[in-house]
């Protein structure tokens, strides 16, 4: 098990800026996703790990050895794409078996080796059949018992799950997870859904439209503390307010204009100067609904129903605030207790605590 480290990587394509002064660790024997939206930089960056392109400036390394000018297949990596890239013509022992081949691997070996991996990620039954007969699920397990056959230090996946159905790309999820603790082996995980993000990765890095590293951290920790708003919105879903903080003795609020001051946390790491303009991140899941007044909360907002969304396990509720700002509100559909029926139209108070507020600098 080996880490990855980017040290000031710069890219270009055709004099466009891709990706510039990156630096990026990547630990070893965990699963790391790469997050973003499309056109951040994500599979550039996959691409100079696995060789496929070479960096403009900077280096790369394995564990300590500098892989930057290091040929594709010297690397001890390897990659599944998203289309799978497998060879129709051949059956699924063939595809496995096609690496080892290359490297004139004995025949005895092979097969050993080979149907162990499949026996691995369950494919057992499957060892002789046309890459035609075998479903998408099984396909995506093809491709990642050839890229892990040969054992390598990083396997790259480069939103693998993509072609996939929700409920199949669940299922997969929790394989890939299993498939990883059972290898060891470094995962870098590339993808522009946070689902899958959030589930797989152990630590993760949000890149933004810039090619630029916003977070690394944990799936809660970039969740829970965003460092910037374009985090927030970008990993789950938040209402983002901007204002003034206020201190009064030993109390902070924000001021938002046209709604009031609400009362506000600040932590030691984030104690804001008086006057200090700021962005508030409020997630919907922390806001509590009511037609009616409720006690023990420390901010309150009173607002209009103006949509109402039912995501089977939650219900999503769209307040419009007096100054025409909407607010999203998710509660969790639990039937074994009343609840408050809250309709189209209706005059609602919505309630926060001050420690379920994230404060925001950009």
């Amino acid at each position: 098990m080996r880490s990855i480290k980017l040290e000031n990587i710069k890219k270009s394509y055709n004099g466009e800026l891709i990706i510039e002064n990156l630096n990026l660790t990547i630990p070893s024997g965990t699963i790391f996703a790469l997050l973003g939206p499309s056109g951040s930089g994500k599979t550039t960056l996959l691409r100079l790990i696995a060789g496929f392109e070479m960096v403009d400036e900077g280096k790369i390394y394995l564990g300590k050895q500098d892989i930057t000018k290091v040929p594709i297949n010297e690397r001890r990596i390897n990659t599944v794409f998203q289309n799978y890239a497998l060879f129709p013509h051949l059956n699924v022992f063939e595809n496995v078996a096609y690496g080892l081949r290359i490297k004139k691997v004995p025949a005895a070996e092979i097969e050993e080796r080979v149907l162990k991996i499949l026996k691995t990620v369950h494919l057992e039954k499957q060892v002789y059949k046309s890459i035609t007969q075998l479903s998408g699920g099984q396909q995506q397990r093809v491709a990642l018992a050839r890229a892990i056959i040969n054992e390598p230090d990083v396997l790259l996946l480069d939103e693998p799950l993509a072609a996939l159905d929700l409920k199949l790309r669940e299922r997969m999820l929790l394989e890939l997870i299993d498939l990883q603790v059972m290898l060891k082996t470094t995962f870098v995980y590339v993808t522009h859904d946070q689902f899958e993000a959030l589930t797989v990765a152990d630590t993760m890095a949000i890149m933004n439209y810039d090619g630029e590293i916003e977070q690394v951290g944990t799936p809660k920790e970039i969740y829970e503390f965003p460092v910037s708003s374009f985090v927030a919105r970008f990993v789950g879903s938040t209402n983002i307010f901007n204002g003034t903080i206020k201190k009064h003795d030993d109390t902070a609020y924000l001021a938002i204009p046209g709604l009031g001051e609400f009362e506000v946390a600040l932590t030691k790491n984030k104690d804001f100067a008086h006057g200090a303009h700021i962005f508030m991140s409020l997630r919907p899941e922390k806001i509590e609904i009511s037609k009616v007044p409720l006690e023990n909360f420390s901010n309150c907002l009173k607002g209009i129903v103006s949509s109402i969304v039912y995501h089977g396990r939650s219900t999503q509720y769209n307040v419009r605030l007096s100054n025409d700002f909407l607010v999203q509100v998710f509660e969790q559909n639990e039937e074994h207790f009343p609840k408050e029926v809250i309709d189209y139209d209706d005059e609602v108070f919505l309630y926060w605590q001050k420690e379920n507020v994230v404060l925001l600098e950009k």
